[in-house]
């Protein structure tokens, strides 16, 4: 299909609730969405990217407020959530109740989450179904000569052709021009860990946190 402009997000949002496949971009590359719900729309990412089921999808909350309400969020994550949320956080969040949780397998428990700048976290606070997401790629990268994530609207086209994979809406957002993966921490107890650097520098996650984060 022809990607449209990323300020069309009003297309994105009602694919999305659809249970719909989209893709939007940011500033680290382009990301594949799903309704975070919607087991059958989160199963097509899973079997596209060849991506193992227990390798969660990351949910993309609104707002801080919204991540309140459904995740038990220690000390040291409030304070990561301050100084780096909308941006390139992602944090690793056990569900205030377990129920709640079940209705979002492909997200996992505790749940990575993220709140996203851009259109990313526009597509999550326009939508009416909580958004999973991850990178447009073969997971794992498949191979020494696999391009990595997307970092322009032909390269999704030509991953969604390789693959069979059907999006009903693509955002074109330019390129991507960071090409680096969220930062994750994991908050699930209360003292953080460093799962995975990214654009934020472990230095800075130990700033926020005020001690040496590993």
């Amino acid at each position: 299909m022809r990607p449209i402009p990323a300020e069309q997000l009003d297309a994105a949002a009602r694919a999305l609730e659809a249970g719909e496949l989209v893709i939007v971009p940011t500033e680290r590359w382009y990301m594949i969405c799903a309704d975070a719900t919607n087991l059958a729309a989160c199963n097509s990412i899973f079997d596209g990217k060849q991506r193992p089921r227990t390798k969660s999808l990351v949910l993309v909350l609104p707002s801080l407020e919204e991540c309140e309400k459904q995740f038990v969020i220690h000390p040291e994550a409030k304070r990561l959530a301050d100084a780096f949320w909308p941006g390139n956080l992602a944090i690793l969040l056990p569900w205030q109740s377990t129920e709640v949780g079940e209705q979002h397998p492909a997200v996992g428990a505790p749940a990575l989450t993220t709140i996203s700048s851009g259109p990313l976290g526009a597509l999550a606070a326009a939508a009416r179904t909580p958004v999973a997401a991850t990178t447009v790629n073969i997971s794992g990268d498949a191979g020494v000569d696999a391009p990595g994530p997307a970092i322009t609207a032909g390269e999704v086209q030509d991953f969604l052709d390789a693959n069979d994979v059907k999006a009903a809406v693509i955002l074109d957002g330019g390129v991507s021009p960071a090409a680096n993966h969220l930062t994750i921490v994991d908050c699930s107890t209360p003292v953080a860990r460093l799962i995975r650097a990214g654009l934020i520098h472990e230095r800075a996650i130990s700033a926020v946190v005020g001690r040496q984060v590993t």
